[in-house]
């Protein structure tokens, strides 16, 4: 890795390390459904999960390493087909599922990785460049908010199997 690419990659992290999300004042962590909830850019991502039913799985032990796509990038696919995504159960798990790894895979196991693969059974593409890390076509925007069964990673698309 180049030293523009460790720069890029040190202020990716330093954005997760600042996150508000990170910090449970109490010293207790929360699994990754309630740390995203909490978060409250991942509107539409729990929605997807409680509609695949996915919901009690990702608070299950894990851990699991999640891509998560914000609500803004769930608003980059028309409302007429993320409403038929969202009403096929089948595809939607497909689709969830793409975005979760098996295992904790933090930034820095990330950024050493070309490809990993999903719960969903198919492989993502690992792009680590000057300009970031890509998952797939997706930009990952913050890195390494820890959860008590695993880790998510922020992205700004939604990405498909």
């Amino acid at each position: 890795m180049n030293a523009a690419t460790r720069i890029a990659f040190a202020s990716l992290l330093a954005l997760a390390l600042a996150a508000p999300v990170l910090a449970d004042h109490h010293g207790n962590k929360k699994d990754i459904v309630d740390t995203a909830v909490e978060a409250g850019s991942f509107t539409t991502l729990a929605t997807a999960l409680e509609a695949a039913g996915l919901i009690e799985t990702l608070k299950g032990e894990g851990p699991f390493t999640v891509f998560a796509p914000t609500d803004e990038a769930f608003a980059k696919i028309p409302a007429d087909q993320l409403n038929a995504l969202l009403a096929d159960t089948e595809q939607l798990t497909a689709v969830l599922t793409y975005h979760v790894v098996a295992g904790k895979v933090t930034a820095a196991d990330v950024v050493e990785l070309d490809s990993a693969t999903t719960v969903q059974g198919s492989d993502i593409d690992i792009t680590v460049s000057d300009a970031g890390v890509k998952v797939d076509d997706a930009n990952v925007i913050t890195t390494d908010i820890m959860a008590s069964n695993g880790v998510i990673h922020v992205i700004d698309s939604v990405i498909l199997p």
